[in-house]
């Protein structure tokens, strides 16, 4: 089977429609179902299947991507030894990063990676759910996202996974608040405040609903705001409380207290695909990304 096929396949699984994988890798749509059919032909087992007016992958066509997987994991080891024997990291490096990760860690990063002067950091931040992580991998080397602590953990079977750090989540309140002179706040102490959260689907409010299930509250959320600095500000001005980022913090307004018998934070990862990260400048990137979070936590 050519390798290119079945990058072909590949890149369907990830994108899920023709069109996006002949759009990303520059082929006219007709080009990838060509290709797709003469891959079929050489498997002898139907790989796809109509659906709508698409196509999905058939079980023998979602068996084949992981083979596929590992072979092109093999493929990007060779090239990683190869790499290897370079003096230094180079090439670009393609990096996804959700916008308060990026506040938090992107400056150092940079400053880190300033040593490496063959290597060049392409950055995006992207404001994803945890659905919308292992898509990005088919447009980024490097991925960093955050999960909850009760959220389940990324497959990795498709991907290799860098812990970078945890972060508690602590309650924001406003100046003067009646909980303020707590040390520790119980969620149900909150209970009938107005709540500022972020949209559903991201980490933070994952754990508030989450929060709230185990304590039998119900959060009263007035406003749902994904920039967690306009939140600081809304929290200041006295319009509400909210989960934010312990690290994150820099708004001297604010009160901010730990939650009390409960453990609510995010776990920040970088994912790569399998064998990514064997390519010496992606493995450079790694390393600058654990060294700085670890700077940033300690």
């Amino acid at each position: 089977m050519e390798v290119r096929r079945l990058r072909l396949l590949r890149e369907l699984a990830d994108r899920g429609t023709v069109t996006a994988v002949a759009k990303a890798l520059d082929y006219t749509p007709s080009a990838v179902s060509q290709q797709i059919r003469a891959l079929q032909a050489e498997a002898g087992v139907p790989l796809t299947e109509p659906a709508g007016r698409g196509l999905r992958l058939t079980d023998a066509g979602w068996a084949l991507v992981t083979r596929a997987d590992e072979v092109l994991a093999a493929m990007d080891r060779m090239d990683a030894e190869l790499n290897s024997f370079r003096s230094a990291p180079r090439g670009t490096v393609r990096l996804a990063m959700f916008p308060s990760g990026a506040l938090l860690v992107l400056p150092g990063l940079l400053r880190r990676l300033a040593a490496e002067p063959q290597l060049r950091l392409e950055f995006r931040d992207v404001d994803m759910t945890s659905a919308e992580v292992p898509g990005l991998l088919a447009d980024f080397d490097v991925v960093v996202t955050h999960r909850d602590d009760h959220a389940p953990p990324f497959d990795a079977g498709r991907a290799e996974i860098t812990s970078l750090y945890r972060e508690p989540l602590d309650v924001a309140l406003p100046p003067g608040h009646r909980l303020s002179g707590n040390a520790r706040v119980e969620l149900t102490e909150l209970a009938g405040e107005p709540w500022i959260g972020v949209n559903v689907g991201f980490p933070v409010d994952d754990v508030l609903r989450s929060l709230a299930v185990r304590t039998g509250t119900r959060p009263e959320v007035v406003q749902r705001v994904n920039d967690f600095r306009i939140t600081e500000a809304l929290v200041a001005a006295g319009h509400g409380v909210a989960l934010l980022p312990r690290y994150l913090v820099e708004n001297p307004n604010l009160v901010m207290r730990p939650l009390a018998g409960v453990r609510a934070g995010r776990n920040v990862e970088a994912l790569t695909r399998r064998g990514g990260s064997g390519r010496p400048a992606v493995h450079a990137v790694l390393a600058a990304l654990r060294a700085e979070s670890t700077a940033i936590t300690t």
